[in-house]
């Protein structure tokens, strides 16, 4: 299978004034379409840093980021869920979601179409009761499911996310990765292959979740590892061969 997204190299310093600050020091890996990809790695390692470069939000210094280029009004090559939601507070759920669709390029996308596509993510997200709702009358949990929808909407092939559960309680979060599973696997049902890059602090988040766990080093980053998933869905986290694996990554973020 040919990798939707693979880096090389990739390098990034940040600078102010006379000091200089590595951030990332010759990362390479590859993401394969329909993959669910973790990136972990020590507190400050550029795991933040390495998804604002995918996104283009930053560029690298060096290396190459080789990701597929847009295929149409509506489509985006990837889109990011940050840690906080992000959301406009003076949107509804439903415009919030709608918003990637109406603004510079997207906006050819035919009303009927964007309403369309609309509808049916806040159904896959469990939402769409709440399409009216202004955002500071949802939970935690349910903004993120927004943030995960606007992500959607412009049918991205990478979807990237910045430790998005962190600050949720722990039922809901586990709740969360399991959309994450679901959308994942509803959306290649509809025949849209979405590859997920999250970024994570917490090993069983990790292995809950992932088909492959690349593992940084301390700053400047590199691979240090990359940890294969090979345990079936649903995974259970009191299983023996579920807690062999996250050990495993424990060890090699701690090494």
């Amino acid at each position: 299978m040919e990798p939707i997204l693979s880096l090389r190299g990739i390098g990034k310093t940040f600078r102010e004034g006379d000091a200089e600050c590595p951030a990332l020091d010759g990362v390479s890996f590859d993401a394969y379409p329909g993959e669910i990809l973790c990136i972990m790695g020590p507190s400050g390692c550029g795991k933040s840093t390495l998804l604002r470069l995918i996104a283009g939000l930053e560029a690298p210094d060096r290396g190459s980021i080789t990701l597929p280029g847009n295929t149409g009004p509506g489509q985006e090559s990837a889109a990011m869920v940050f840690q906080d939601d992000a959301l406009f507070p003076w949107l509804s759920v439903r415009d919030n979601v709608r918003y990637g669709l109406t603004v510079g390029l997207m906006k050819t996308v035919p009303a009927q179409e964007a309403g369309k596509r609309v509808s049916g993510l806040l159904a896959m997200v469990g939402l769409d009761a709440f399409s009216s709702s202004w955002t500071y009358q949802l939970s935690g949990g349910m903004k993120q499911r927004v943030a995960v929808a606007r992500a959607l909407a412009v049918q991205p092939k990478v979807l990237l996310m910045d430790e998005p559960f962190s600050a949720l309680d722990p039922f809901t979060r586990r709740d969360l990765e399991e959309d994450i599973i679901r959308i994942r696997d509803a959306a290649a049902g509809a025949g849209q292959t979405v590859t997920v890059l999250l970024v994570t602090h917490n090993p069983e988040e990790a292995v809950y979740l992932a088909d492959r766990i690349i593992v940084l080093s301390d700053r400047p980053a590199t691979v240090r590892g990359v940890v294969e998933v090979r345990l079936p869905y649903p995974r259970s986290i009191s299983d023996r061969e579920f807690i062999a694996v996250r050990e495993q990554v424990t060890g090699l973020v701690k090494r």
